[in-house]
């Protein structure tokens, strides 16, 4: 006969990891304050920085620029890299996020499916209206590093 299996609670340990990137996206706006762009995603109604999952065989850096134009419209130049988050996503798989700071150089949004709405918000607006504590350590990186 063969051995006993030990039950595994549905979800845990079975996917790999999530690898995913994005931007924080910055300009200076009036009196050269810096400001922060901000996307809404009405699949979960919250304001977090653009970001996105990784294609097979992308690095992290290609990743990161891809999504931001896809989710924002805005083609960027890649800055220095910020920190990054870990934490589980929706369905309970492990997700890593690394964020580079990225200036926009052209391009200009337009509201899809994924993301329904952009805002520019200096850092201080940006720390009150990001829906998570993580997506403020990265804000806070950014300030640290700008």
């Amino acid at each position: 006969m063969g051995e006993a299996r030990e039950a595994r609670p549905a979800g845990l340990g079975l996917t790999r990891p999530v690898r995913a990137a994005g931007g924080v996206v910055w300009r200076r706006g009036a009196g050269h304050d810096l400001e922060v762009l901000l996307v809404h995603r009405p699949k979960y109604d919250d304001w977090t920085f653009p970001k996105g999952k990784n294609h097979a065989g992308e690095n992290d850096r290609a990743c990161a620029l891809r999504e931001v134009e896809e989710e924002t419209g805005l083609t960027c130049e890649v800055g220095l890299e910020l920190a990054s988050t870990s934490y589980r996503d929706h369905r309970g798989r492990e997700k890593t996020v690394r964020y580079w700071s990225m200036r926009p150089v052209e391009g200009s949004f337009s509201p899809q499916e994924e993301v329904d709405e952009v805002c520019w918000l200096s850092l201080s607006q940006a720390h009150e209206r990001l829906s998570y504590q993580r997506d403020r350590e990265v804000l806070a990186s950014f300030a640290e590093a700008a």
